[in-house]
């Protein structure tokens, strides 16, 4: 508060003016807002970057951690703008460390220098057999499909594909079909043979061996149970862990299907840790969205379709296209299988 002193125009008398400051009054409800966000944000974070599962809902909450990261980012540079300065940097730096996370996936990775049989293999998760037979023989017609790995394989699907000309194309096949959406496949260009490569699940999820031109290769069609059924996350839990492993002695090992998990999953992180590269994450195309295909803006579209392949094998490239019919999007990928 201050005295200022004002000459009255007639009299020339000094007269003390009060005169007060005022500031613009502190929103307690804006701040309150940045408050529970910043909780919210970092609680997902941490959920994340400690490798949490938990419940389902905090499983679904991690898919999102692409969105998440970028809303916890704009709104603490909003809480720096506001003044909110404790709030503000809590949440900047921790959004640029989930930044840190998930930008690097959409850049290429350097490609090694291999020298091998290179191979095409296509997942496509078809919708309880309700996907187009003749569209998904036509993709592996024109992208020259070696290996052709599918999900929610019915018995009507396989009549399906046959009449579209599969057989034709990949004459090879270790199909596991069954009502609903509990079946699994492989068609091949190469031969194949039958092998159990993961322990039993609620889903069948094939698994062979592909005969290639100088070296065999293991591939199985993934498919673990969804983890945000009611009956909760385990089942989804035990058959991500039930996957094989690289064998870096042995033979090259190949993952492909619908994970029902995105990259910042534990269950992918595990395996990309033990000696898997995701196709996708090497060639920058990894926040591409494969489910559900021709998303609106809910649910959020999410990557949990994936082609994992040994780090012994240099990726060259990745396609993500719709299957109509499908709610999921089909991966196709290129990658070099080395002679040793």
């Amino acid at each position: 508060m201050a005295t200022t002193p004002e000459t009255d125009a007639h009299s020339g008398t000094l007269h003390g003016v009060v005169t007060t400051e005022v500031k613009p009054p502190q929103s307690g409800f804006t701040t309150f807002l940045l408050v529970v966000c910043a909780m919210a944000f970092v609680a997902a974070a941490m959920v994340r970057l400690l490798g949490i599962d938990g419940t389902r809902y905090m499983i679904a909450t991690t898919s999102l951690t692409p969105y998440v990261t970028v809303a916890g980012l704009l709104v603490g540079l909003f809480a720096l703008l506001r003044r909110r300065w404790a709030v503000g940097l809590t949440m900047t730096l921790v959004a640029v460390v989930m930044v840190a996370n998930v930008a690097p996936r959409a850049f290429s990775d350097s490609r090694p220098n291999g020298v091998g049989q290179p191979v095409r293999v296509m997942t496509s998760n078809l919708l309880v057999g309700m996907a187009d037979a003749e569209a998904i023989v036509r993709e592996v017609r024109a992208r020259k499909i070696d290996i052709l790995a599918l999900q929610e394989l019915t018995p009507e699907m396989v009549r399906d594909l046959e009449r579209a000309g599969l057989d034709q194309v990949l004459p090879n096949r270790v199909f596991l079909d069954e009502p609903g959406g509990s079946g699994s496949g492989i068609a091949s260009k190469y031969p194949l043979t039958q092998r159990n490569l993961t322990p039993p699940g609620t889903l069948q999820q094939a698994g062979a061996v592909v005969d290639l031109p100088g070296k065999d290769i293991e591939v199985v069609s993934v498919h673990p149970l969804p983890p945000v059924v009611t009956a909760g996350p385990e089942a989804w839990q035990r058959e991500l862990a039930g996957l094989p492993s690289p064998d870096s002695t042995g033979a090259i090992r190949v993952l492909a299907g619908d994970f029902n998990a995105t990259l910042d999953h534990v269950g992918i992180t595990r395996l990309l840790n033990k000696g898997y590269v995701d196709a996708a994450d090497q060639v920058g195309k990894g926040l591409i969205h494969t489910w559900p295909s021709n998303s609106g803006i809910w649910p959020p579209p999410v990557t949990i379709d994936h082609v994992l392949v040994d780090q012994r094998c240099p990726v060259d490239t990745t396609d993500v296209f719709d299957v109509p019919g499908s709610d999921h999007r089909a991966v196709v990928t290129q990658f070099v299988v080395p002679k040793f």
